[in-house]
């Protein structure tokens, strides 16, 4: 028997596995997938939640440890030595000239050491394989799970290869290769990418990072909601908006809060808002469907830009179980939504990001956040790694000689 600290649970045949025994996804489950639908056989990580609890571990506990008694690691050496993680909460009163009637909190993952909230996941990673003796990681990506890993291998002394479509943004393969990753660009979509990375994973023999894939992003991911909790003076929020893509970042948020949820600290989940861009609906769209409709994306939020939403039915199972609740929004509500944030709190976000916002504008303008309630936007990365979706709003004027004459006439 193994003695892990924590075991897997299939989300669809609710089969449980030792550590030992598994490390991608459900073996039984994995017979039933093809390639043209969500995988099934998505595996949960759960821990002792009841042992803990009578070892009186409470939040107090877990944030001195750095909340290690939740994570999938056996020694918080193994992380990083990079900040990740710990991002700023900032308080929003007014839009514009308006004041809010709701409380408006922005989590700015842009913060993290690659830019993106996925070096919450990487940290996680990278440091479960440097237990395990995994030298090289492998991770399909549209650019921030790439970038991020790279970032995250180099500070750890690990080779990370990443498969990016040749689309993906050139600030975002800028950063992949200043860490010294190996990029690998393919003539295709991110499915094919993450295709081609499963093949190699089993023929290599590398660990591979891909969401929805290696249950222990999620673990990483769910940082956010234990932070939340203690930035909120532990309160759980009304509302949280998320952008959504794979829906491993929604189904993180709910991981997390769920745990707490489990050990007791916490005795509600809250109403987590899941977004997508309606040209990248896959996800939202299929929620309610007793088939899976896949729909071409084409969104400019290339971090959210998915066919086949890889952890569809374990978000679904989250929002069913919990309540949840989703929009979709368009490409212009994104953009605007980028710049009405940029211009009003001085945060600039990706478009990926930034839908999270539009999301949270869309509830504004329909009446549906109560009078002083607690609503949080999850900013998931920064503007600068796609500067390209958002060229259409820039007007910088020409250039003038350097007289005052000159610069009254461009002032008015």
């Amino acid at each position: 028997m193994n003695n892990s600290k924590f075991h897997y649970q299939c989300v669809d045949c609710g089969a449980t596995y030792n550590e030992s025994q598994v490390t991608y996804l459900c073996p039984d489950c994995t017979k039933l997938n093809s390639l043209d639908l969500p995988p099934v056989g998505v595996l949960k990580t759960n821990y002792d939640y009841l042992g803990l609890i009578e070892l009186g571990v409470n939040f107090e506990k877990l944030s001195k440890n750095k909340f290690l008694d939740l994570l999938p690691i056996s020694k918080l050496e193994s992380l990083p030595n990079l900040k990740v993680g710990q991002t700023p909460l900032y308080e929003v009163r007014r839009i514009g000239n308006l004041k809010l009637s709701f409380n408006l909190f922005l989590k700015d993952d842009s913060q993290n050491p690659t830019y993106s909230f996925k070096d919450r996941a990487s940290a996680v990673v990278s440091a479960y394989a440097k237990e395990k003796g995994w030298d090289i990681i492998v991770a399909a990506s549209t650019g921030n799970a790439g970038s991020s890993l790279a970032g995250i291998c180099a500070a750890q002394g690990q080779k990370a290869i990443i498969i990016v479509p040749e689309s993906a943004p050139i600030a975002k393969l800028t950063q992949i290769l200043m860490h010294g990753a190996t990029i690998i660009p393919v003539k295709g979509t991110y499915d094919d990418t993450f295709d081609l990375s499963i093949k190699a994973t089993k023929e290599f023999g590398w660990y591979n990072r891909n969401t929805a894939f290696n249950p222990l992003t999620i673990e990483g991911k769910k940082t956010v909601a234990f932070e939340l909790l203690e930035q909120l003076n532990f309160t759980v929020p009304d509302r949280i908006f998320v952008p959504v893509g794979d829906g491993v970042i929604i189904s993180g948020v709910y991981k997390g809060f769920e745990d707490l949820l489990k050990l007791q600290i916490i005795d509600n989940m809250p109403i987590i808002v899941g977004v997508q861009s309606q040209k990248s609906d896959n996800l939202v769209r299929n929620i309610d469907n007793a088939t899976f409709e896949i729909k071409k994306s084409t969104t400019i939020a290339d971090s959210i830009s998915v066919d086949i939403p890889r952890n569809f039915y374990m978000t679904q199972k989250y929002i069913h179980d919990y309540n949840g609740e989703y929009i979709s929004v368009t490409d212009d509500e994104i953009l605007k939504a980028s710049s009405i944030l940029s211009k009003n709190t001085g945060l600039f976000a990706e478009p990926a990001a930034a839908a999270a916002f539009a999301g949270l504008l869309s509830y504004k303008k329909a009446n549906k956040l109560p009078d002083n309630s607690n609503n949080v936007v999850l900013l998931t990365g920064s503007g600068l790694k796609d500067l390209r979706s958002v060229s259409g709003l820039l007007n910088v004027p020409d250039s003038i000689w350097p007289t005052l004459e000159n610069l009254k006439k461009l002032l008015s």
